[in-house]
């Protein structure tokens, strides 16, 4: 039988932390409290997979248009989440990278990532890459923008090198919970040739069987890159 193939890379659009609080007559900031502990569990249960990185959609460039005290709270939450989770994160092995644009962030935030990046950045067992503040276009601009002003050509090689996560392979797996199907701006570079998969689960409730199963479709696809079945797995000789 054919061994399962673990996803290098895995990414995730975190989607459905608002109308999970809501079904539960909770205001939305406790949908996102619950997010962050579904985030624990998964960054946990991928590392123990032998996922290498896990990339995920924590505040995207237009969630900006928000209601004011849920952006406020969402970044309190992200602050304390830091000052929490960040000594087990390095306990466990994993380096942490937060992927956007700061300069609209508050001086403390901006502060705090760079603290959490410094205090993870020995370890090597899994990336966990945070996408804050981030949108697919705002990276394809920046990149080109770096390239431009570097004068260098511009090329698929050299803007691959000048994206945001230049510094891990592409992703494997795309997973989007909360039962939309579409990619919001997500990856939009490097999704490329990612597996879609769009679960229904909201995010507080993915749990290890749901990545599990997600896993499991993950095996059932045959990857081509733009080449025939043929070719990708011919058949052997009797």
């Amino acid at each position: 039988m054919k061994s399962a193939v673990i996803p290098h890379h895995i990414a995730i659009v975190m989607d459905g932390n608002g109308r999970w609080a809501k079904r539960r007559f909770l205001p939305r900031l406790a949908g996102h409290k619950q997010g962050v502990e579904s985030l624990r569990r998964c960054a946990k249960a991928c590392a123990e997979r032998g996922v290498k990185v896990l990339t995920v959609f924590a505040f995207s460039s237009e969630n900006w248009n928000r209601p004011t005290d849920e952006v406020d709270g969402l970044m309190q939450l992200l602050a304390g989440a830091l000052a929490k989770e960040v000594p087990s994160l390095a306990r466990d092995g994993i380096r942490l990278f937060f992927v956007g644009e700061r300069a609209s962030l508050s001086a403390k935030v901006q502060a705090g990532l760079v603290q959490a990046e410094a205090a993870t950045a020995s370890n090597d067992r899994m990336v966990l890459n945070v996408c804050f503040n981030y949108g697919g276009r705002w990276d394809i601009a920046q990149a080109a923008a770096k390239l431009q002003a570097a004068g260098a050509a511009i090329t698929e090689a050299s803007m691959a090198q000048a994206m945001a996560l230049a510094h891990v392979p592409d992703p494997d797996l795309l997973i989007r919970t909360g039962a939309e199907m579409r990619i919001s701006n997500f990856l939009l570079w490097q999704a490329a040739y990612s597996e879609l998969i769009f679960s229904d689960k909201w995010w507080p409730d993915f749990d290890e069987q749901a990545l599990d199963a997600s896993i499991a479709e993950f095996n059932q696809r045959e990857r081509r890159f733009g080449k025939t079945s043929e070719q990708v797995s011919p058949v052997q000789a009797v």
